[in-house]
Protein backbone atom coordinates (compact mmCIF):
# COMPACT_ATOMS: atom_id res chain seq x y z
CA UNK A 1 0.00 0.00 0.00
CA UNK A 2 1.09 3.58 -0.97
CA UNK A 3 -0.11 7.06 -0.15
CA UNK A 4 -0.21 9.52 -3.34
CA UNK A 5 -0.85 12.49 -3.40
CA UNK A 6 -2.98 13.83 -6.46
CA UNK A 7 -2.59 17.70 -7.53
CA UNK A 8 -4.02 20.30 -9.49
CA UNK A 9 -2.68 23.81 -8.71
CA UNK A 10 -4.16 26.70 -10.87
CA UNK A 11 -2.98 30.67 -10.52
CA UNK A 12 -3.90 31.10 -6.50
CA UNK A 13 -5.05 27.69 -5.74
CA UNK A 14 -3.99 24.38 -4.63
CA UNK A 15 -6.24 21.31 -4.92
CA UNK A 16 -5.41 17.93 -3.87
CA UNK A 17 -6.59 14.39 -2.56
CA UNK A 18 -3.81 12.08 -1.07
CA UNK A 19 -4.84 8.65 -1.72
CA UNK A 20 -4.51 5.09 -0.35
CA UNK A 21 -3.04 2.81 -3.63
CA UNK A 22 -3.88 0.76 -5.11
CA UNK A 23 -7.28 0.52 -2.79
CA UNK A 24 -7.98 4.03 -4.44
CA UNK A 25 -9.15 5.32 -0.99
CA UNK A 26 -9.39 8.73 -0.66
CA UNK A 27 -7.78 9.58 3.10
CA UNK A 28 -7.96 13.15 2.67
CA UNK A 29 -8.78 16.12 0.49
CA UNK A 30 -9.46 19.52 -0.06
CA UNK A 31 -8.20 22.73 -2.09
CA UNK A 32 -6.64 25.81 -0.47
CA UNK A 33 -8.03 29.05 -2.31
CA UNK A 34 -6.90 32.81 -2.33
CA UNK A 35 -3.48 32.20 -2.83
CA UNK A 36 -1.27 35.73 -2.87
CA UNK A 37 -4.31 37.13 -1.66
CA UNK A 38 -4.36 39.00 2.34
CA UNK A 39 -6.59 35.89 3.56
CA UNK A 40 -6.65 32.39 1.97
CA UNK A 41 -9.38 29.60 2.52
CA UNK A 42 -8.37 26.12 3.04
CA UNK A 43 -10.86 23.42 2.96
CA UNK A 44 -9.63 20.17 4.17
CA UNK A 45 -11.95 16.93 4.47
CA UNK A 46 -10.93 13.91 6.26
CA UNK A 47 -12.87 10.64 8.67
CA UNK A 48 -16.04 12.23 7.80
CA UNK A 49 -15.07 16.08 8.60
CA UNK A 50 -14.93 18.77 6.59
CA UNK A 51 -12.48 21.75 8.15
CA UNK A 52 -12.39 24.72 6.82
CA UNK A 53 -9.79 28.07 7.73
CA UNK A 54 -8.46 31.21 6.77
CA UNK A 55 -4.58 30.79 6.83
CA UNK A 56 -2.50 33.47 5.15
CA UNK A 57 -1.03 32.18 1.85
CA UNK A 58 1.75 34.21 0.46
CA UNK A 59 2.84 31.71 -2.13
CA UNK A 60 1.91 28.16 -3.25
CA UNK A 61 5.14 26.95 -1.37
CA UNK A 62 3.84 28.35 1.74
CA UNK A 63 0.08 26.52 1.01
CA UNK A 64 2.47 23.36 0.70
CA UNK A 65 4.16 23.37 4.00
CA UNK A 66 0.73 24.14 5.55
CA UNK A 67 -1.08 21.45 3.84
CA UNK A 68 2.08 19.05 4.49
CA UNK A 69 1.82 20.30 8.30
CA UNK A 70 -1.64 19.92 9.01
CA UNK A 71 -1.97 16.24 7.63
CA UNK A 72 1.14 15.55 10.25
CA UNK A 73 -0.73 17.49 12.88
CA UNK A 74 -4.02 16.15 12.18
CA UNK A 75 -2.58 12.58 12.17
CA UNK A 76 -3.96 12.05 8.48
CA UNK A 77 0.02 10.82 8.15
CA UNK A 78 2.01 10.08 10.99
CA UNK A 79 5.36 11.05 8.57
CA UNK A 80 5.72 12.85 5.57
CA UNK A 81 8.08 9.65 4.23
CA UNK A 82 4.53 7.49 4.05
CA UNK A 83 3.46 10.03 0.93
CA UNK A 84 5.16 7.68 -1.93
CA UNK A 85 4.79 9.65 -4.60
CA UNK A 86 2.93 12.85 -6.05
CA UNK A 87 0.56 13.56 -9.16
CA UNK A 88 0.46 16.99 -11.07
CA UNK A 89 -2.19 17.59 -13.64
CA UNK A 90 -0.80 19.44 -16.25
CA UNK A 91 -3.41 21.19 -18.50
CA UNK A 92 -0.81 21.09 -22.00
CA UNK A 93 1.74 18.77 -23.36
CA UNK A 94 1.34 19.49 -26.59
CA UNK A 95 2.88 16.99 -29.03
CA UNK A 96 5.69 16.51 -27.06
CA UNK A 97 4.49 14.56 -24.39
CA UNK A 98 2.78 11.07 -25.38
CA UNK A 99 2.38 9.58 -21.80
CA UNK A 100 3.00 10.94 -17.70
CA UNK A 101 6.38 11.05 -16.83
CA UNK A 102 8.81 11.57 -14.15
CA UNK A 103 9.26 15.07 -13.54
CA UNK A 104 12.97 16.65 -14.10
CA UNK A 105 14.74 20.01 -15.08
CA UNK A 106 13.66 18.87 -19.22
CA UNK A 107 10.38 18.23 -18.40
CA UNK A 108 9.72 21.19 -16.75
CA UNK A 109 11.23 23.75 -19.03
CA UNK A 110 9.13 22.23 -21.90
CA UNK A 111 5.69 22.62 -19.82
CA UNK A 112 7.10 26.35 -19.67
CA UNK A 113 8.00 26.79 -23.64
CA UNK A 114 4.14 25.22 -23.74
CA UNK A 115 2.87 27.92 -21.76
CA UNK A 116 1.57 29.75 -25.20
CA UNK A 117 -1.39 27.36 -25.51
CA UNK A 118 -2.56 27.32 -22.30
CA UNK A 119 -1.04 30.60 -20.45
CA UNK A 120 -3.58 30.38 -17.39
CA UNK A 121 -2.72 26.75 -16.66
CA UNK A 122 0.83 26.13 -17.29
CA UNK A 123 2.65 28.53 -15.60
CA UNK A 124 0.69 27.73 -12.72
CA UNK A 125 1.58 24.00 -12.20
CA UNK A 126 4.71 24.68 -12.91
CA UNK A 127 4.50 26.65 -9.59
CA UNK A 128 2.41 23.99 -7.73
CA UNK A 129 5.47 21.48 -9.26
CA UNK A 130 8.34 23.28 -7.82
CA UNK A 131 6.45 24.01 -4.34
CA UNK A 132 6.12 20.28 -3.87
CA UNK A 133 9.82 19.46 -5.22
CA UNK A 134 10.91 21.78 -2.32
CA UNK A 135 8.63 20.63 0.44
CA UNK A 136 9.33 16.44 -0.60
CA UNK A 137 12.78 16.59 -2.37
CA UNK A 138 12.74 12.31 -2.16
CA UNK A 139 10.15 11.98 -3.51
CA UNK A 140 8.64 10.95 -7.42
CA UNK A 141 6.86 13.69 -8.89
CA UNK A 142 5.15 12.69 -11.88
CA UNK A 143 3.02 14.69 -14.62
CA UNK A 144 -0.15 13.70 -16.01
CA UNK A 145 -1.25 15.56 -19.16
CA UNK A 146 -5.10 16.41 -19.98
CA UNK A 147 -3.70 16.17 -23.76
CA UNK A 148 -2.09 12.33 -23.65
CA UNK A 149 -5.65 11.16 -23.82
CA UNK A 150 -6.24 13.16 -27.41
CA UNK A 151 -2.87 11.91 -29.14
CA UNK A 152 -4.41 8.83 -30.37
CA UNK A 153 -6.68 11.19 -32.70
CA UNK A 154 -6.22 10.57 -36.31
CA UNK A 155 -4.57 13.56 -38.38
CA UNK A 156 -8.09 14.00 -40.14
CA UNK A 157 -9.90 15.09 -36.73
CA UNK A 158 -6.95 17.18 -35.37
CA UNK A 159 -5.65 19.18 -38.11
CA UNK A 160 -7.35 22.53 -39.45
CA UNK A 161 -7.42 23.32 -43.03
CA UNK A 162 -4.60 25.95 -42.80
CA UNK A 163 -1.59 26.74 -44.10
CA UNK A 164 0.09 23.76 -43.46
CA UNK A 165 3.47 25.49 -42.38
CA UNK A 166 1.32 26.71 -39.33
CA UNK A 167 1.55 23.30 -38.01
CA UNK A 168 5.57 22.87 -38.62
CA UNK A 169 6.24 25.89 -37.62
CA UNK A 170 3.96 26.89 -34.46
CA UNK A 171 2.34 23.46 -33.79
CA UNK A 172 -1.02 24.74 -34.56
CA UNK A 173 -3.57 22.16 -34.34
CA UNK A 174 -5.88 20.80 -32.13
CA UNK A 175 -4.81 18.89 -28.91
CA UNK A 176 -7.85 18.89 -26.62
CA UNK A 177 -8.49 19.25 -22.68
CA UNK A 178 -10.34 17.14 -19.99
CA UNK A 179 -8.46 13.74 -21.52
CA UNK A 180 -8.29 12.24 -17.74
CA UNK A 181 -11.58 12.82 -16.91
CA UNK A 182 -12.61 11.75 -20.92
CA UNK A 183 -10.40 8.21 -20.17
CA UNK A 184 -11.58 7.42 -16.26
CA UNK A 185 -15.08 7.81 -17.75
CA UNK A 186 -14.70 6.08 -20.73
CA UNK A 187 -13.09 3.04 -18.80
CA UNK A 188 -15.81 3.30 -16.36
CA UNK A 189 -18.39 3.05 -18.61
CA UNK A 190 -16.70 0.21 -20.40
CA UNK A 191 -17.09 -1.24 -16.91
CA UNK A 192 -20.82 -0.55 -16.63
CA UNK A 193 -21.26 -2.14 -20.26
CA UNK A 194 -19.83 -5.36 -19.07
CA UNK A 195 -17.67 -5.11 -22.30
CA UNK A 196 -13.76 -5.42 -23.01
CA UNK A 197 -12.83 -1.70 -23.44
CA UNK A 198 -11.36 -2.53 -26.86
CA UNK A 199 -14.93 -3.18 -28.00
CA UNK A 200 -16.80 -0.53 -27.03
CA UNK A 201 -17.40 3.08 -28.76
CA UNK A 202 -18.25 5.81 -26.04
CA UNK A 203 -19.44 9.32 -26.61
CA UNK A 204 -18.16 11.19 -23.16
CA UNK A 205 -19.72 14.58 -22.26
CA UNK A 206 -17.60 16.88 -19.88
CA UNK A 207 -20.05 19.15 -19.08
CA UNK A 208 -18.50 21.84 -16.09
CA UNK A 209 -17.54 25.37 -16.23
CA UNK A 210 -15.34 24.01 -19.14
CA UNK A 211 -16.89 21.59 -21.60
CA UNK A 212 -15.51 19.10 -23.94
CA UNK A 213 -17.10 15.99 -25.72
CA UNK A 214 -15.01 13.19 -27.32
CA UNK A 215 -15.59 10.61 -29.09
CA UNK A 216 -13.47 6.93 -27.50
CA UNK A 217 -13.40 3.79 -29.66
CA UNK A 218 -11.75 0.88 -28.20
CA UNK A 219 -10.52 3.19 -25.61
CA UNK A 220 -8.60 5.60 -27.23
CA UNK A 221 -9.85 9.36 -28.34
CA UNK A 222 -10.97 9.74 -32.33
CA UNK A 223 -11.70 12.99 -31.87
CA UNK A 224 -12.55 15.98 -29.38
CA UNK A 225 -14.04 18.93 -29.30
CA UNK A 226 -11.89 21.50 -27.62
CA UNK A 227 -8.78 22.33 -30.11
CA UNK A 228 -5.80 24.25 -30.14
CA UNK A 229 -6.80 25.73 -26.83
CA UNK A 230 -10.20 25.25 -24.56
CA UNK A 231 -12.12 28.29 -26.41
CA UNK A 232 -12.96 25.80 -29.06
CA UNK A 233 -16.29 23.33 -28.99
CA UNK A 234 -19.50 23.80 -27.36
CA UNK A 235 -20.35 26.88 -25.35
CA UNK A 236 -19.15 26.91 -21.35
CA UNK A 237 -19.39 29.07 -18.72
CA UNK A 238 -17.55 31.17 -20.00
CA UNK A 239 -16.37 30.41 -23.11
CA UNK A 240 -18.40 31.18 -26.66
CA UNK A 241 -17.08 27.83 -28.14
CA UNK A 242 -17.02 27.79 -32.15
CA UNK A 243 -17.93 30.82 -34.51
CA UNK A 244 -16.72 32.58 -37.48
CA UNK A 245 -13.36 33.64 -36.47
CA UNK A 246 -13.94 36.89 -38.21
CA UNK A 247 -16.41 37.93 -35.46
CA UNK A 248 -12.78 38.99 -33.68
CA UNK A 249 -11.24 41.50 -36.45
CA UNK A 250 -15.07 42.69 -37.13
CA UNK A 251 -15.52 43.67 -33.36
CA UNK A 252 -12.20 45.01 -33.29
CA UNK A 253 -13.04 47.41 -35.98
CA UNK A 254 -16.42 48.44 -34.15
CA UNK A 255 -15.33 48.77 -30.61
CA UNK A 256 -11.79 49.28 -31.39
CA UNK A 257 -10.07 46.89 -30.00
CA UNK A 258 -6.82 44.40 -30.43
CA UNK A 259 -7.56 41.14 -30.97
CA UNK A 260 -6.34 39.78 -27.59
CA UNK A 261 -9.35 42.26 -26.05
CA UNK A 262 -12.01 40.54 -28.33
CA UNK A 263 -10.42 36.63 -27.43
CA UNK A 264 -10.20 37.66 -23.92
CA UNK A 265 -14.02 38.67 -24.03
CA UNK A 266 -14.81 35.53 -26.14
CA UNK A 267 -12.79 33.77 -22.75
CA UNK A 268 -14.13 35.36 -20.11
CA UNK A 269 -17.03 36.82 -21.07
CA UNK A 270 -19.56 34.94 -23.25
CA UNK A 271 -21.13 31.81 -22.63
CA UNK A 272 -23.53 31.43 -20.08
CA UNK A 273 -22.62 34.65 -18.81
CA UNK A 274 -22.63 36.27 -22.33
CA UNK A 275 -25.96 34.97 -23.43
CA UNK A 276 -28.03 35.49 -19.95
CA UNK A 277 -26.77 38.00 -18.98
CA UNK A 278 -27.00 36.91 -15.60
CA UNK A 279 -24.35 34.22 -14.61
CA UNK A 280 -21.55 31.69 -15.58
CA UNK A 281 -23.24 29.35 -13.23
CA UNK A 282 -25.54 26.91 -14.34
CA UNK A 283 -27.74 26.91 -11.36
CA UNK A 284 -28.12 30.76 -11.40
CA UNK A 285 -29.20 30.51 -15.35
CA UNK A 286 -31.75 27.61 -13.82
CA UNK A 287 -33.30 29.65 -11.89
CA UNK A 288 -33.78 32.62 -14.49
CA UNK A 289 -34.96 30.36 -16.54
CA UNK A 290 -37.71 29.02 -14.18
CA UNK A 291 -38.55 32.49 -13.53
CA UNK A 292 -39.74 32.80 -17.46
CA UNK A 293 -36.56 34.92 -18.20
CA UNK A 294 -36.07 33.79 -22.54
CA UNK A 295 -32.55 34.55 -22.63
CA UNK A 296 -31.55 31.92 -19.54
CA UNK A 297 -33.94 29.31 -21.57
CA UNK A 298 -31.87 30.14 -24.87
CA UNK A 299 -28.38 29.71 -23.03
CA UNK A 300 -29.29 26.20 -22.49
CA UNK A 301 -30.52 25.76 -25.65
CA UNK A 302 -28.06 26.92 -27.72
CA UNK A 303 -25.80 24.53 -25.53
CA UNK A 304 -27.38 21.53 -25.71
CA UNK A 305 -27.92 22.24 -30.03
CA UNK A 306 -24.05 22.41 -30.15
CA UNK A 307 -24.03 19.41 -27.62
CA UNK A 308 -25.96 17.35 -30.13
CA UNK A 309 -24.29 18.48 -32.83
CA UNK A 310 -20.87 17.04 -31.99
CA UNK A 311 -22.75 13.70 -30.60
CA UNK A 312 -24.81 13.21 -33.15
CA UNK A 313 -21.65 13.39 -35.87
CA UNK A 314 -19.31 11.74 -33.48
CA UNK A 315 -22.09 8.80 -33.36
CA UNK A 316 -21.50 8.59 -37.30
CA UNK A 317 -17.39 9.26 -37.23
CA UNK A 318 -17.41 5.98 -34.87
CA UNK A 319 -19.98 3.96 -36.75
CA UNK A 320 -22.80 4.06 -34.04
CA UNK A 321 -21.82 3.96 -30.07
CA UNK A 322 -22.80 1.68 -27.54
CA UNK A 323 -22.95 4.62 -24.68
CA UNK A 324 -23.13 8.43 -24.29
CA UNK A 325 -21.82 9.29 -21.20
CA UNK A 326 -22.69 12.81 -18.88
CA UNK A 327 -19.51 13.77 -16.09
CA UNK A 328 -18.74 16.93 -14.33
CA UNK A 329 -20.93 19.55 -12.62
CA UNK A 330 -23.24 20.13 -15.08
CA UNK A 331 -23.28 16.56 -16.98
CA UNK A 332 -23.59 15.12 -13.55
CA UNK A 333 -26.34 17.83 -11.69
CA UNK A 334 -27.79 19.55 -14.32
CA UNK A 335 -31.42 17.14 -15.22
CA UNK A 336 -32.82 19.46 -17.00
CA UNK A 337 -29.67 19.78 -20.01
CA UNK A 338 -29.52 16.14 -20.05
CA UNK A 339 -33.60 15.97 -21.11
CA UNK A 340 -32.87 18.88 -23.53
CA UNK A 341 -29.72 16.60 -25.04
CA UNK A 342 -31.34 13.31 -24.72
CA UNK A 343 -34.44 14.69 -26.20
CA UNK A 344 -32.88 16.05 -29.30
CA UNK A 345 -31.35 12.96 -29.86
CA UNK A 346 -34.27 10.78 -30.71
CA UNK A 347 -33.55 9.76 -33.99
CA UNK A 348 -30.71 7.96 -33.37
CA UNK A 349 -33.13 5.46 -30.88
CA UNK A 350 -31.91 7.12 -28.15
CA UNK A 351 -34.68 6.88 -25.46
CA UNK A 352 -34.01 8.57 -21.39
CA UNK A 353 -36.06 7.72 -18.46
CA UNK A 354 -36.86 10.85 -16.66
CA UNK A 355 -37.36 9.24 -13.37
CA UNK A 356 -34.04 7.97 -13.30
CA UNK A 357 -32.82 11.56 -14.61
CA UNK A 358 -34.36 12.32 -11.94
CA UNK A 359 -33.29 10.51 -9.31
CA UNK A 360 -31.10 12.08 -6.98
CA UNK A 361 -27.34 9.64 -7.10
CA UNK A 362 -24.14 9.52 -8.17
CA UNK A 363 -23.74 6.74 -10.77
CA UNK A 364 -26.47 5.30 -12.78
CA UNK A 365 -27.85 4.91 -16.35
CA UNK A 366 -30.79 6.35 -17.17
CA UNK A 367 -32.07 5.46 -20.09
CA UNK A 368 -34.93 3.31 -20.94
CA UNK A 369 -34.25 -0.83 -21.53
CA UNK A 370 -35.05 -0.42 -25.01
CA UNK A 371 -33.35 2.37 -25.90
CA UNK A 372 -31.04 2.20 -28.69
CA UNK A 373 -27.73 3.67 -26.80
CA UNK A 374 -27.69 3.85 -23.38
CA UNK A 375 -27.15 7.32 -21.56
CA UNK A 376 -24.93 6.95 -17.88
CA UNK A 377 -24.04 9.69 -15.50
CA UNK A 378 -20.05 8.90 -14.18
CA UNK A 379 -19.03 11.13 -11.81
CA UNK A 380 -15.40 11.91 -13.01
CA UNK A 381 -12.28 11.26 -10.77
CA UNK A 382 -9.34 12.91 -12.24
CA UNK A 383 -7.62 12.48 -9.32
CA UNK A 384 -7.94 8.62 -9.16
CA UNK A 385 -6.41 8.57 -12.56
CA UNK A 386 -3.09 11.13 -11.72
CA UNK A 387 -2.88 8.53 -8.57
CA UNK A 388 -2.81 5.46 -10.91
CA UNK A 389 -0.41 7.12 -13.43
CA UNK A 390 1.60 8.01 -10.59
CA UNK A 391 1.88 4.51 -9.15
CA UNK A 392 2.61 3.57 -12.73
CA UNK A 393 5.33 5.88 -13.93
CA UNK A 394 7.42 5.55 -10.53
CA UNK A 395 6.62 2.59 -10.41
CA UNK A 396 5.71 2.44 -6.90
Amino acid sequence: MAKIMAVNAGSSSIKFQLLEMPAETVIASGVMERIGLEEGIFTLKYSGKKEETHPVLPTHAEGVQLLLHTLEMKGIVHDLKEISGVGHRVVQGGEYFKDSCLVDEKVIEKIHELADLAPLHNPAHIIGIQAFQKALPEVPQVVVFDTVFHQTMPEEAFMYAIPYEWYEKYGVRKYGAHGTSHKYVSERCAELLHKPLKDTKIIVCHLGNGASISAVEGGLCKDTSMGLTPLEGIPMGTRSGNLDPTVVSYICAKENKTAAEVVNILNKKSGYLGVSGHSSDARDVTAGMEAGEHRCKLTFDIQAKRIVDYVASYYVYLGGCDAICFTAGMGENVKHLRLNIAKRLAPLGIKIDEKLNDTLSDERLISTEDSKIKLFIIPTNEEVMIARDTVRIAKI
